[in-house]
């Protein structure tokens, strides 16, 4: 008998814990509403976003080598002021959380570097544009593939088509991994984006892809703490990242699929 009353017991601590966390989560979303334009990562739980953000999702489009040369917008999400979208991987309602990482135990441990963009990146020199190069950040896009590669234009920054190859392929990159620099300005050449996020989805491969944050969107760690706000980040959707919360191109290996009808034809 008092076998069963441990059990019993034991079942019930952890309802009460599952329980306890669900209403943090619930409470965290109504602190943050109608605030200013964020998101904000729960420990090992969901990303909370605020402040009425535009979600969509969009695919990578490819050439006849296999090479992706554009995004196209799919889907545009119901407008909410306030959401939380699945960081583990496996909930049942993505792209939103429903809290399945509460029954799965999802470690979501922030690993990732807090150092500025600039100081985890390589500089890569050519005679009309530079490259910078923080490849902690690469989301597996491949956009930098594009008629030999992002670097290799840079490179040659001052032949035929190389500079706008260059400017093109790195403002596709969805991480900002790639940022390419005009020499004459010193300045970045950034993609005009309004700040709104994207469920990306790459048919190429059968994968679905991370959480594309785009504009200038402030985020927040767990510990309350914030990370370099950039015009392009991806975050992971997979929960296999070890870069978190940057996305890390884990989701390729993981096969990850979210159940998008361009992964499943």
């Amino acid at each position: 008998m008092r076998r069963t009353r441990n059990a019993v017991g034991l079942h019930g601590s952890r309802r009460f814990k599952s329980s306890r966390l669900r209403q943090l989560v619930i409470y965290l979303m109504n602190k943050n509403a109608n605030k200013k334009q964020k998101v904000t990562i729960t420990k090992n739980g969901p990303y909370l976003v605020s402040g009425g953000l535009p979600l969509k999702k969009e695919i990578s489009i490819v050439d006849e080598e296999h090479c992706p040369v554009e995004w196209r917008e799919t889907k545009k999400y119901p407008a909410k002021e306030n959401y939380s979208l699945c960081r583990c991987g496996h909930s049942k309602n993505k792209p939103f959380c429903d809290g399945t990482h509460l029954k799965i135990g999802f470690d979501g441990k922030e690993t990732a570097s807090r150092d500025l963009y600039l100081k985890q990146a390589e500089k890569i020199t050519g005679p009309e544009l530079d490259l910078t190069d923080a490849e902690d950040f690469c989301s597996s896009a491949r956009f930098c593939n594009l008629a030999g590669g992002t670097w290799n234009n840079v490179v040659y920054s001052d032949k035929d088509n190389c500079k706008e190859n260059a400017k093109k392929s790195a403002c596709n990159c969805p991480s900002g991994r790639l940022v390419v620099w005009d020499k004459k300005t010193s300045q970045p050449i950034e993609p005009k984006f309004e700040k709104s996020i994207s469920i990306v989805e790459d048919p190429d491969v059968k994968v679905s892809g991370p959480i594309w944050l785009k504009g200038g969107i402030e985020l927040e760690s767990a510990d309350g703490k914030k990370y370099e706000t950039r015009n392009r980040v991806t975050l992971c959707r997979c929960g296999r990242s070890k870069n978190k919360p940057f996305c890390d191109g884990s989701h390729i290996q993981a096969g990850f699929n979210d159940g998008d009808e361009s992964i499943n034809e």
